[in-house]
């Protein structure tokens, strides 16, 4: 673990490096500062439609910081060289594949705070009263979802060409699984064989991103969900940031890296 945090400490301070996460924070508080503006029309409802905008750019910005400072790391060590030191040292795959999966999530995680803390402050601002149990869950999950995102992307990462190409890739399926797969059993069920068994094996076996969304429940300040479905969806991320894990490790241990 020493190690793999030692490498994932590299990735964190390659953020703070890398103009991402400022461009990606400036545009969400220019957006959040609307939303405390509209104290002056008055409209409540308009107030959490531009609540629900914000939130939807804090998922996409962390799910683009995510994917973008993931997608790049192996192929980086590759392409500079440093991947031939660095696993001259006491450094096996694993220790790799591993601290950069840290280093992404721990990346990620602070950014995804940041955007949090201001959102938070702006809206108990607004409405003078926040929910502090339904913000440290929607913050919790959202940090599950960019575990299972940040995984897949480092399998990508050693199976995908370019990094671009696996960048491209993973926000295209990162966003389809998270806004329309919710839908896919139900568009199965309206199909022909064998096109609705593919469609329904397809919906049952992929990462329902879904899970860890809890815009609605911020948005309208519904009650938190029950200790046990938070408890559920911790697994549910932990069981195929492992299996994503795993896959990419099998994949990078057997790829040859040559000068």
């Amino acid at each position: 673990m020493r190690t793999s945090w030692a490498i994932g400490g590299l990735v964190v301070k390659e953020l703070y490096r890398r103009k991402d996460f400022y461009v990606l924070f400036v545009l969400t508080a220019v957006l959040t500062i609307l939303l405390g503006s509209m104290n002056f029309f008055g409209d409540i409802s308009a107030a959490r439609y531009l609540k629900e905008l914000c939130l939807l750019l804090i998922w996409i910005s962390v799910m683009v910081i995510a994917i973008a400072t993931t997608a790049r790391q192996i192929p980086a060590e590759m392409e500079q060289r440093t991947i031939f030191p660095l696993l001259a040292k006491p450094v096996t795959r694993w220790h790799l594949v591993f601290g950069k999966f840290l280093g992404c999530w721990a990346a990620s995680c602070i950014a995804l705070a940041v955007f949090y803390l201001f959102f938070g402050v702006v809206s108990a601002a607004r409405e003078k009263e926040i929910v502090f149990a339904n913000y440290a869950y929607a913050l919790v999950l959202q940090a599950a979802f960019a575990a299972v995102v940040i995984a897949m992307t480092l399998l990508g990462s050693v199976t995908i060409s370019t990094p671009s190409a696996n960048t491209t890739l993973s926000l295209i399926v990162a966003g389809s699984v998270l806004f329309v797969g919710r839908h896919l059993g139900q568009i199965a069920q309206r199909l022909d064989e064998p096109v609705r068994t593919l469609l329904q094996l397809v919906y049952f076996t992929m990462p329902h991103l879904e899970f860890f969304d809890m815009r609605d429940m911020l948005v309208h300040n519904r009650a938190a969900i029950s200790f046990a479905w938070f408890l559920g969806a911790l697994g549910y991320a932990m069981l195929y940031s492992a299996f994503f894990l795993c896959a990419t490790w099998l994949v990078f241990r057997r790829k040859a890296l040559t000068l």
